[in-house]
């Protein structure tokens, strides 16, 4: 494949605006690809990458705003995207909230966040996604976790909704298959929450379960993402464990 493989495709990445999914989307750009980043609450990053990326290549990069949790912007998110560049070529699922959830103290708004932004939503942008993935010959890559396999321990809805996106993208790939393909990309420790939740004793008792005895890095897991959406035309219903090793050692 060239270093461009993605020119002309339109890729649609939830939560795009940093961290992992802004490396998604910077990868994905250096490959030729036209870039719609969602965002929530993070505008000012969204449109800091997306001036960024056109500064690059004009007219390559566009934002929008939509709140996951709510099921009747996601049809818009997709529309949006299409209206804007003219077609979609790929899906990827990447935002997700995580906060422990300790059995005993589980909320039902626990339950609805976890579960909306993990599953509920990838679902339903896939379902408004499909009519213009099935005529792209398009494909969705969806962000799971080692923990949808291995549950973290007072982490319990959170595993819970990872354990169905998993099941998720491998329902998706029969359900949408022989048009669009449907993978998933499975992090390890690549970067620790932002709310101070993980210790540096924490984080080096994680790294310790790992084979590789590092933490990875978002390009590792953007570079998955670029094999599953670029080189992988012949892969589908399969999630790749990017994680050092740690989801065989554990």
């Amino acid at each position: 494949m060239t270093a461009l493989a993605l020119t002309g495709n339109v890729v649609l990445v939830t939560g795009g605006a940093k961290r992992v999914g802004a490396a998604i989307a910077r990868r994905l750009h250096a490959a030729g690809a036209t870039i719609v980043l969602h965002h929530h609450s993070a505008k000012s990053e969204a449109k800091q990458l997306a001036a960024a990326l056109n500064g690059t290549r004009a007219n390559s990069a566009a934002t929008v705003q939509a709140n996951l949790l709510n099921a009747a912007e996601l049809p818009e998110l997709v529309r949006t995207a299409v209206t804007r560049f003219g077609r979609l070529d790929a899906l990827v699922n990447n935002a997700s909230s995580f906060h422990p959830t300790p059995l005993g103290e589980i909320k039902l708004s626990d339950w609805d966040d976890l579960v909306g932004t993990n599953l509920r939503a990838p679902l339903l942008l896939a379902q408004a996604a499909a009519p213009h993935l099935r005529k792209s010959g398009g494909c969705i890559v969806n962000i799971t976790d080692i923990h949808a396999d291995r549950p973290l321990k007072n982490y319990l809805v959170y595993s819970v909704a990872k354990a169905g996106l998993a099941a998720l993208t491998r329902a998706l790939a029969r359900e949408l298959g022989p048009e669009v393909r449907v993978n998933g990309v499975a992090p390890g420790p690549v970067l620790w929450p932002e709310d101070g939740s993980f210790d540096e004793l924490a984080r080096q008792r994680v790294i310790s379960h790992t084979l590789l005895k590092r933490a990875g890095e978002p390009e590792d897991v953007a570079a998955a993402v670029h094999f599953l959406v670029a080189d992988a035309p012949y892969v589908t219903g399969q999630i790749i464990a990017v994680d050092g090793g740690r989801s065989v050692n554990l």
